[in-house]
């Protein structure tokens, strides 16, 4: 499943304003999203990730995402990088 890339990954950057800037300096290597985020959270994400032609990759939960990223809260966006 995807999430064990997310919990394997040595350097993770996580929420929407980050990941956008990581995509930006071409440091992102694929970009999880979760499905049950709201769009306005990650369209700015989807839309950067296309323009630079990092992968995307959608999972199912915000929340199993967090637990993915070891965090105790949801996570909409995390982007493995460098």
């Amino acid at each position: 499943m995807s999430y064990d890339k997310v919990t394997q990954a040595e350097k993770l950057i996580i929420g929407t304003k980050q990941a956008v800037k990581t995509i930006r300096l071409n440091k992102a290597h694929e970009v999880f999203i979760a499905q049950d985020a709201e769009d306005r959270v990650t369209s700015p994400v989807i839309e950067e990730a296309a323009r630079q032609g990092v992968p995307l990759t959608y999972v199912d939960s915000r929340e199993e995402l967090g637990k993915a990223c070891g965090i105790q809260v949801a996570a909409s966006v995390v982007v493995i990088t460098d």
